[in-house]
This record gives structure tokens, sequence and C-alpha cells, in this order.
């Protein structure tokens, strides 16, 4: 039988996403009262990474541990990965001595080749085009805060990324409306944006996305793999910041969030990240619950 990989939110149903935030929220329940849950013992977990990270690696090196099992961590300079070998081959030998693995990579096709040939779950920890897991987190936190998604307005300024890829995803699966407001040339993908039907509406003025909105979302203008191009992005991103002015116009209850590193006075200003509507920091402890509830998910529960 062919394993179930996450490797966008579209892997698996509304109601099973909806699942997996439940239990998140059960696990972190069970953490905060010190509970032991270790479902997971004699499980391993391969974590291969080609961009740095904070926060992904963290949470999922943690969460393994916390449910009972153990991680490996590799970097480029520790695998042949698609330099001397073919993915194809790593994959089939690696997922032989592991129960699941976790891959940052630079290329989403990659990663896809990888868990076409692999015999254990596959995880998205960020690509090129998606970073499914940022998402669960960032629902799981706005469930906590305010309740059901579904029927709500969020709001995406800044760049038509990987991020805003996923949000784009989760507009169809939890039901609600996404608005989105980029440069000319930096939109999101033109298939992904089609195939959302019209849950996601895509302009250019920060001001109109974020009217009315629930929730106001952004992130670096320039991610790893853009340095060259950060200079011209600083010019092209001018007046895509999210300051209070600009949350101004979203509900007055509304939440802002950002997946980090965040770098105020570009994409947010110091005083709506560090401000009362800010739940960035809710939102980086969920990737620990959340990604706790995908790894016993995949490997406990089938």
């Amino acid at each position: 039988m062919k394993p179930r990989h996450f490797l966008t939110l579209m892997d698996m149903s509304p109601a099973e996403l909806q699942g997996l935030i439940r239990r998140a929220i059960e696990l972190k329940a069970m953490r905060a009262r010190g509970d032991r849950h270790m479902p997971l013992a004699g499980k391993t977990l391969a974590m291969i990474f080609e961009k740095s990270s904070t926060r992904t690696r963290v949470s999922f090196e943690s969460g393994m541990a916390q449910l009972g099992g153990a991680s490996l961590f590799l970097s480029p300079r520790d695998t042949h990965l698609d330099r001397g070998e073919p993915v194809e081959d790593t994959a089939r030998v690696m997922s032989r001595m592991v129960d699941a693995v976790v891959i940052r990579a630079n290329s989403h096709v990659m990663v896809e080749r990888f868990a076409e040939h692999s015999h254990a779950p596959v995880i998205n920890a960020l690509t090129d085009l998606y970073h499914p897991c940022q998402l669960l987190a960032d629902i799981q936190t706005w469930i906590e805060k305010r309740g059901t998604i579904e029927g709500r307005t969020a709001a995406w300024v800044g760049d038509g990324n990987n991020v805003c890829h996923s949000w784009m995803n989760a507009a169809r699966q939890f039901g609600f409306t996404l608005n989105i407001a980029v440069p000319k040339g930096y939109e999101p993908d033109a298939a992904l944006l089609k195939a959302c039907g019209t849950s996601v509406q895509l302009g250019a003025d920060p001001k109109a996305a974020v009217h009315n909105a629930d929730v106001v979302i952004t992130d670096t203008w320039a991610s790893m793999g853009q340095e060259d191009e950060k200079t011209e992005r600083l010019k092209v991103f001018q007046g895509y910041t999210v300051d209070g002015a600009l949350m101004g116009l979203a509900k007055k209850d509304a939440l802002f969030m950002h997946c980090l590193p965040a770098y105020r006075g570009l994409e947010v200003t110091a005083d709506v990240i560090d401000g009362p509507q800010s739940v960035v920091w809710d939102e980086a402890e969920n990737r620990l619950h959340a990604q706790k509830a995908l790894l016993e998910y995949l490997l406990a529960a089938h």
C-alpha cells in the first residue's frame, strides 16, 4: 500500500484537516498539563533540509521527541540527494530505514519525485511553491482565537509566494475568502489562482484587500534564495507595508499573522507585529502542536 504524503493542503480532505487541527489543540492542552503521550515510540523521522530553518527544525525535532520518537537531521552536505545520486534512489533507500521523511527543499518538483518513490510518508516542510505545515499552525491559531474561519475574509499583502499559495489552498479547504494584494509581476501561480475560483480575489491595492478583513497576513518581501533580488524588491514593494493605518481598514478585532522571520519597518511595522492584534508568537508555537498532530496521524493512526 502506498504511504500517505502531505505535500500540500490538497492532499487531505477538509474533514481530515479539521480533525488535525482539533487534535493539535488537544495535544497542546495535554502538553500544558504535563501529560506524557508517546505513540511514536520506536519510530524515526528523517529531516532533509536544503534550506536553513529555525521554527521548522525545532518544532519537528521537539515534536517527534515529545511523541516518543527519534529524528535525524540531514543538511545538504550530509546526503547525496540529487548530487551524485538520483532523488529516486535516495528515496527508495532512506524510506526503508525510517518511518517518515520531512523535506525542506528548494524545488517542489524534487519533493514530488522523492514522495513518488518513498516507502514512508513524506511531509513538505517548505518548498518554492508551498508551505502547508505553516497553514496548519495558522488556521489552528485562528480557531483558538476566533472559532471557525468558514465564511470569514483573510487579506494577504505582499509577495505571491509559497505561503501565499498555501493560504490560497486553505481558502478552498476551509471555506473562507482570501483577498490578495501584490505588485504587478509578483502575482501567485496563475493555474492555482484559476483552480481557487471565487475563493480567492487578486488585486494590487493593499487597502482594497484589507478593507473589512478578519485577518491580515504578510511575509518577508525577499525569501531565501532571492537575496540577489532584494534591492529591486525593496523598491517594488514600497506601499505594501502592513502598518497601523492599513490595519485600521480591517475589522476592529482583526488579527495580524506573519510566518516569521519578520523585518520590522519593511513588510510590517513594529507597532503592528508587537501590538495587541498580532498573534505571530502563538502561530510560531502552534507549528509544534500542528506538526505533532500531523506526525501522529500519518504514523500512529495508519
